[in-house]
């Protein structure tokens, strides 16, 4: 039998990064064969002197069990680097030939690939492509529906990620982080660890006050990263309406200004990252932390709720702002989304852990993001929850009265964070999240040591007792978020420390406060929250119990000279 050589190009677009301008699909005309295979080539991001793209060939025709794409440029571009499929250019012609894994290409199957490349002057659309020799866009002469097919939803581009990206890797630290710790008495101690660099509103892309931007960061994990690997940390934060359950950490945008969010600060971000000169780093996004679960445990219905949550939800821009993140710095080869996932004192609940999860999803697929743009999750963010209790058990009893009824525990599934990120790993693998998710765990204040961590179990008088007597958590309440008296720095930052766990991180750089314990007059859209206050007796969502917050701090992210101190002396593993 022979094969059918006729093809057409179906679906070609070229979307500029900057520009938003698209160059018209070329379709079929009425009356053509049916196309044997169609080609979508989608330029993800331009930054005038390079590009990354995205191309995803669909094949109409006979199976095969490999492929070659090619295609000519007209300009001066020169393909850098590709990721799922072996990309190589002689002059101006560039072939794609698929990988040992996806060379298979079924009756309709389609394969996706990405590559990065350079160019000067004009970057303009290839004209044609050829699928194992066959031209694409030949018209094969016979009766078809004349409706060119729409263009598909973007592909995950995966690129050369690793499973892990700290295994085998430094992890950047933030010099404007380390000097002020190590202005610290005793900071010198802790100066060199690697944190996260916070990206919370628009003026941090360029740096705010004179201080370091994206790409002074980006430079200077270069400079740090030598000929080995390095990891570096970025905290994306800047939703519409963010935070809607706690005032200290609002954002400048308002609940409906999601355009600006989009074209205003990810789309920059994205430009920035996308640079080719960036690629050999192993660049990690924690994506929009206390978001998505408000949408679940602060909205109608439930005692903790708030009237902004309920607009939140009912706006949905959450979730179209955390899915256009993922999707537009998920294309980028080099980068590893981590969506934030809460931590176990909020979201441990069976009536919260498992809409949580369906949530994060639900985000993850849309505004063209793909469960594929998540490498991972992330948990305990800029929270206190311990890392492992050793002295009680979510199993265990006190006269007949299990751990779970305990007033610290009240019907938790959970008992700390790494049974937490371990469980809910596995809930988002069964809905359909990638097998080899991994989890990162923030352990900069969870240390909990000093005098008053526990060295056994408590007094089995009563269920109270023994889980009160035996936990490392000193809180109050586990709802208590902000600036907590007696908290330490915990484990410290190491990579694949557990089952599932990519990495312990300190993604919140200790010493920068939650928020001001009284109104202090700002022009970083961050407001007073009665939770930072010491005097406050609590509500709904921290049991109406005091907050347990320390006195005389500052506005939210400004260093706290204080805390850091506290933090230091009860650090577990105690500091040397």
């Amino acid at each position: 039998m022979t094969r059918t050589r006729t093809a057409m190009l179906a679906a070609l677009t070229l979307v500029a990064g900057a520009s938003g301008t698209a160059l018209a699909a070329h379709s079929a005309s009425a009356g053509a064969a049916a196309p044997a295979c169609t080609v979508d080539y989608k330029v993800q991001n331009d930054w005038g002197s390079g590009f990354t793209a995205a191309v995803t060939v669909t094949n109409n025709g006979a199976a095969t069990s490999a492929w070659s794409l090619g295609w000519t440029y007209a300009g001066s571009q020169k393909v850098t680097n590709g990721w799922n499929a072996k990309v190589s250019q002689s002059g101006a012609a560039v072939t794609a030939a698929n990988e040992s894994y996806n060379g298979t290409l079924s009756t309709g199957g389609s394969a996706s690939f990405g590559f990065q490349a350079t160019y000067s002057g004009t970057n303009a659309v290839p004209a044609a492509f050829t699928l194992n020799g066959v031209t694409c866009n030949v018209d094969g002469g016979g009766p078809t529906d004349p409706t060119a097919p729409t263009d598909p939803t973007d592909p995950p581009e995966t690129g050369d990620r690793v499973d892990n990206p700290y295994e085998g890797a430094k992890v950047y630290v933030n010099p404007e982080w380390s000097a002020k710790a190590a202005a610290e008495p005793g900071g010198a101690r802790v100066a060199n660890q690697p944190t996260g660099v916070w990206l919370d509103r628009i003026a941090a892309i360029n740096g705010v006050n004179g201080g370091m931007g994206l790409r002074d960061h980006l430079d200077e994990a270069l400079a740090q990263k030598g000929s080995g690997e390095l990891a570096v940390q970025l905290v994306i934060y800047n939703l519409p309406g963010r935070d809607c359950a706690a005032l200290a950490s609002n954002g400048e945008l308002g609940p409906t200004e999601i355009d600006k969010y989009k074209t205003q600060y990810i789309d920059p971000i994205a430009a920035i990252l996308a640079d080719p000169k960036y690629a050999g780093l192993r660049i990690v996004t924690t994506v929009e932390i206390d978001s998505l679960p408000n949408l679940v445990t602060n909205v109608s219905g439930r005692p903790t709720a708030t009237p902004n949550c309920d607009v939140m939800k009912a706006n949905g821009n959450y979730q179209k702002g955390v899915g256009y993140a993922l999707n537009k710095l998920g294309d980028i080869g080099n980068v590893y989304n981590y969506v934030d996932a809460g931590h176990h004192g909020w979201l441990g609940w069976d009536d919260n852990f498992g809409a949580s999860a369906e949530m994060f999803k639900t985000a993850a697929t849309t505004e063209g993001a793909t469960v594929g743009d998540v490498h991972g999750f992330i948990v305990n963010t800029a929270n206190y929850s311990a890392l492992k209790e050793d002295h009680f058990k979510i199993t265990d009893s006190v006269n007949g009265t299990s751990v779970r009824q305990s007033k610290w525990v009240d019907w938790n599934r959970y008992t700390d964070e790494l049974s937490y990120a371990q469980a809910m790993r596995d809930k988002l693998v069964s809905i359909g999240f990638d097998q080899s998710l991994g989890m990162l765990i923030d352990t900069s204040r969870n240390g909990w040591g000093g005098t008053a961590r526990p060295t056994g179990p408590g007094a089995t008088t009563t269920v109270d007792t023994y889980v009160n007597g035996g936990r490392y958590d000193r809180r109050i309440h586990l709802g208590n978020w902000c600036n907590q008296s007696g908290a330490g720095l915990g484990e410290r930052p190491q990579a694949g420390p557990a089952a599932g766990i990519d990495a312990y991180v300190w993604m919140k750089p200790p010493g920068e406060s939650d928020g001001a314990s009284k109104e202090i007059e700002n022009d970083e859209g961050k407001g007073f929250d009665r939770m930072c206050d010491p005097t406050y007796q609590g509500n709904a969502r921290n049991g109406n119990s005091p907050s347990g917050a320390l006195p005389d701090a500052p506005v939210s992210g400004h260093w706290f000279s204080a805390q850091f101190q506290e933090l230091m002396k009860n650090a577990y593993p105690p500091l040397s």
